[in-house]
């Protein structure tokens, strides 16, 4: 089983909330997940960011990839630096 990091979105229609999630590869992109990694939410002023640390260094460490839009939110939260030389 591979392993995402990757954004879910949730809320309502033109109001985007989104999830950080680690979930399998295969499934879709609003489907069944591993763990809640944190969440964004880009409809505030300045957007509202909240990263479990702890959680994104586990998965990170167990080998799973990230997809770009989550690279670029953990990039701008400072979490990626220890894991860039891996992924």
């Amino acid at each position: 089983m591979a392993v995402r990091i990757r954004m879910t979105r949730m809320g309502a229609k033109k109001k985007p909330f989104y999830r950080l999630v680690a979930a399998d590869s295969q499934a879709r992109r609003d489907g069944r997940f591993l763990e809640i990694l944190g969440y964004y939410d880009p409809t505030k002023d300045p957007a509202v960011v909240k990263i479990h640390e702890e959680k994104v260094n586990y998965w990170l460490e167990k080998g799973a990839r990230v997809t770009e839009s989550a690279r670029a939110l953990l990039k701008k939260e400072g979490l990626m630096k220890s894991h860039s030389a891996s992924n």
